[in-house]
């Protein structure tokens, strides 16, 4: 497997391991992970121009997350994560990840995050702004 296998994917966030990420098990701990996914998830959000409006504003807010481990990171490695929404509700869409490294030259992490859109001054959820479903639609390609 290449990284062909992250053709069709509008994030693609890369990074480096970090020593520190390790555990005493030899491999990446599974919380960093999630980091991991949050990397792709912020840049995907600053490709829709959705950052920065806390406290007062509109924003995204992080209501679920999870992860499939296919196969253990090890330092060092050269990570690619992805992010891509997959389905826009109401109130919230679902997005999709995944890790290819370098190393097994393949991809070894599958997850997903639920993104609620919310009113930060009020402290409610609400509807997904018609500005951020126009950018989500453009970065997506959906037409």
């Amino acid at each position: 497997m290449e990284r062909q296998l992250l053709a069709g994917w509008p994030v693609v966030f890369e990074q480096r391991l970090q020593w520190g990420e390790m555990d005493a098990y030899g491999h990446v701990n599974n919380t960093v992970y999630f980091r991991y996914f949050e990397n792709a998830r912020l840049e995907y959000f600053l490709r829709l121009g959705w950052e920065g409006q806390r406290p007062k504003g509109i924003g995204p807010i992080l209501a679920a997350t999870g992860a499939r481990f296919k196969k253990p990171l090890e330092w060092p490695d050269t990570i690619a994560i992805t992010a891509r929404v997959t389905t826009l509700e109401t109130d919230r869409f679902t997005m999709e990840h995944v890790i290819f490294s370098d190393h097994w030259a393949g991809i070894v992490t599958e997850g997903t995050s639920l993104i609620v859109s919310y009113d930060y001054g009020a402290n409610k959820k609400v509807p997904v702004p018609d500005e951020i479903r126009r950018e989500i639609a453009n970065l997506e390609g959906w037409h």
